[in-house]
């Protein structure tokens, strides 16, 4: 917490003198959100998926590029997506259990801060510009209880290389945390590491990165450099004996 001065200028000085550093910069002191939203792919899980997905037809490294430019805010996600999506047409549908089964890790802390903030009544969302069909079990595994994602569209049990419905980007993040926050009330939480967080990052009361790129953590109101999820139950002042185990 920080009364007065510049959040931009501390920010700096921890930059330059504690570095890497877990932090949270606001105005009052931090209070439990009753709402949470959060990226998952390199945020509540290890991985893209979509890239590992990739690796299943030979194209990891074609894909993984567009991937990390997207993620840095070099590329326009939408379009970004639509052909790395498209790249992937054809592969076995079977492909996504397999994916899901062997590769895909929850980030360490992530069923803990999940856990801990629903038992101190706090509404927790997954919201990715991945997947539904590797969302959906990653949510049920982590115990978020809505999940908004787009969803690889399927024929003949193979990818078709399309997407059904419309494409879940960084505005419908954004409008995800503020239908909650109008639904709920009170301050808001959101995890996040790329450019496509940014909005919903800088929307939510506490926009944490979470080893993020460059452009999100200058975005966000703190970051996580250091420490695993749960460093976010320390920087909101949850203590430890009140976690709860995920």
């Amino acid at each position: 917490m920080v009364e007065g001065g510049s959040a931009e200028g501390l920010r700096a000085v921890v930059d330059r003198h504690i570095a890497p550093s877990d932090l949270l910069i606001a105005d009052h002191l931090p209070q439990i959100p009753k709402v949470f939203v959060s990226d998952m792919d390199s945020t509540m899980i290890g991985q893209e998926c979509i890239d590992e997905l990739a690796d299943f037809a030979g194209i990891k490294r074609e894909i993984a590029a567009i991937t990390e430019r997207a993620m840095q805010g070099e590329l326009d996600f939408a379009e970004a997506l639509t052909e790395r999506v498209r790249l992937l047409g054809g592969l076995s549908e079977a492909a996504i259990q397999q994916c899901l089964d062997e590769r895909i890790v929850a980030m360490p802390g992530a069923r803990a801060l999940v856990a801990t903030l629903k038992a101190h009544g706090c509404h927790t969302v997954l919201v990715t510009g991945g997947f539904h069909q590797f969302a959906d079990p990653v949510a049920e595994r982590l115990g978020f209880e809505r999940v908004v994602g787009n969803r690889l569209a399927v024929g003949q049990g193979r990818l078709t290389g399309g997407l059904v419905g419309t494409i879940v980007d960084s505005s419908v993040k954004e409008a995800v945390l503020r239908e909650e926050a109008a639904l709920r009330g009170g301050n808001t939480l959101a995890t996040g590491d790329g450019a496509n967080d940014i909005p919903m990052l800088i929307a939510a009361t506490y926009g944490v990165a979470y080893h993020a790129k460059p452009k999100a953590r200058a975005a966000a109101h703190g970051a996580i450099d250091r420490g695993d999820l749960t460093s976010v139950l320390k920087l909101l002042g949850i203590a430890q004996g009140d976690w709860a185990e995920g």
